[in-house]
């Protein structure tokens, strides 16, 4: 699953519009390095958002397969570092 979809998907940014606007802007890192929109991610990928008080860590946990998912059940796709 591309990483501007996972981000929405996984509702930890609200809109994919806004996720594809952070990866153009070189603030979205996967395992250490800055990542276009189309990058891939799977199991196990550390996504770190450097947000302007401070980076935030997020790791792969599942990949969703719908478009998204209930705010409910985002620990079980993601986990915040």
């Amino acid at each position: 699953m591309r990483v501007d979809k996972w981000l929405s998907a996984v509702n930890v940014v609200k809109r994919r519009t806004i996720a594809t606007d952070m990866l153009k802007s070189g603030v979205v890192y996967v395992n250490g390095m800055k990542a276009k929109a189309s990058k891939d991610v799977k199991v196990g990928d550390k996504i770190t958002i450097e947000y302007l008080k401070g980076p935030k860590s997020y790791e792969v946990l599942q990949i969703p397969t719908t478009k998204t998912i209930p705010k409910s059940q985002k620990e079980e796709y993601v986990k915040e570092l």
